[in-house]
């Protein structure tokens, strides 16, 4: 077992640390400890459920819209489209019931440094648009259409268009797999051994591996067996981390075949897998929504193992693409409320639930997901639950 610390696990843990009480006379029997489970059951806690009325396009008003924003603001390097959203709109996830676009003209999808983009109503409703004939307004001659933005992703050169969400808190999260299945490791190609018998490898060297059974996939991404994400719900295991750890090649197909590690980003140990480098156009270009069903549930586990969870940061969430769950999805954040102890009358009395931020899911599996928290009000933490905005 490698040490978590040492090589830079960086996701928080999902179970608490069992401290086993062995006492001397069981241990002069030889007797072993049973082990625990992942997780132990909560008391079950009593909470009042919230209406739920997904958000309708007619139902946009001027009440949404911001007080004293500009009509016209223009775009800049470096500005992401939730920063506008946020500009306009009281809550930012409405963008897509607002924003209208000449299709024929211009992707609707893409904003670029320089547009200019203009607030305008229409029988008191309000609508964002593009200046110039990209956009649309009340005057366009009948015959050019005012198209309704649908949430649906496009993969197109983006390298100028900019990102709905800050590209340096999510890019090394949506390039390769990173939660994984039991099976898919067991099934893996996995490191057996090195030139010199290394129990170490870095970048440079040659390394064998056993299990593999594409011969035609050369570029692999060699990655390191981490914690399962179980649901604190269910305690079913929602997946398995699979932490990033090198990029190799392939340069030898048989048993063992032969790899040369070509980008180390951590050390390469005896049993890490590898799993098939992924050739795709990164897609920083969605649009913050809200879910049109209900939804949901808790965040399990965050990045860098922190106490406590900041804007920014990267969370995982127990629900995924089974459950409904879509890029570009905006959830709201509550704070779980805890038991005070009532002085007076020695009741222990659970405070509920507060809202506590809001958070936008860039990257979605079968059963969680990653989020990136936008806004907080106060500290978050894991277990903490979300629900639509």
């Amino acid at each position: 077992m490698y040490d978590d610390q040492k090589h830079g696990h960086k996701f928080s843990k999902l179970t608490p640390y069992l401290t086993l009480a062995v006492s001397l006379s069981l241990a002069s029997c030889g007797a072993t400890p049973k082990p625990a489970p992942l997780l132990e059951p909560e008391p079950e806690r009593e909470r009042v459920e919230q209406p739920f009325t997904p958000a309708q396009v007619e139902e946009i008003t001027s009440d949404d819209i911001k007080p004293n924003v500009p009509e016209r603001y223009v775009i800049v390097k470096g500005d992401t489209l939730w920063d506008i959203a946020a500009k306009f709109l009281k809550s930012p996830w409405l963008w897509p019931e607002v924003w209208h676009i000449n299709t024929q003209i211009r992707n609707p999808h893409l904003i670029y440094p320089g547009d200019v983009i203009l607030l305008y109503y229409v029988d008191g409703k309000p609508f964002l648009t593009l200046e110039g004939s990209a956009g649309t307004r009340p005057t366009l001659p009948a015959g050019v259409g005012t198209v309704k933005l649908k949430p649906t992703i496009r993969f197109e050169n983006l390298n100028q268009a900019i990102d709905t969400l800050p590209r340096s808190a999510i890019a090394a999260f949506i390039s390769n797999p990173r939660v994984l299945t039991e099976k898919q490791f067991e099934e893996a190609p996995y490191v057996f051994s090195s030139r010199d018998t290394h129990l170490v490898n870095a970048q440079g060297d040659r390394v064998y591996v056993r299990n593999v059974k594409d011969e035609q996939q050369v570029q692999y991404v060699v990655v390191r067996r981490g914690d399962p994400y179980q649901d604190p719900d269910t305690y079913e295991i929602l997946g398995v981390e699979a932490i990033d750890v090198a990029d190799a090649r392939m340069v030898r197909i048989a048993d063992p075949s032969t790899i040369i590690i070509t980008r180390a980003r951590k050390e390469v140990l005896t049993g890490d897998s590898l799993i098939p480098h992924l050739e795709q156009q990164i897609d920083f270009n969605f649009f913050p929504r809200a879910p049109r069903r209900k939804m949901e549930g808790k965040i399990i586990a965050v990045y860098d193992g922190l106490s406590q969870i900041g804007q920014y940061n990267v969370v995982i969430l127990n629900r995924g693409e089974s459950h409904g769950m879509e890029v570009g999805h905006v959830l709201a954040i509550y704070q779980a409320g805890t038991y005070v102890r009532d002085n007076r009358t020695g009741d222990d009395v659970l405070l509920p639930e507060e809202r506590a931020g809001l958070m936008m899911v860039f990257r979605v599996f079968d059963k969680l997901s990653y989020a990136l928290v936008m806004e907080t009000e106060r500290a978050l933490k894991v277990k903490d639950a979300f629900r639509n905005p």
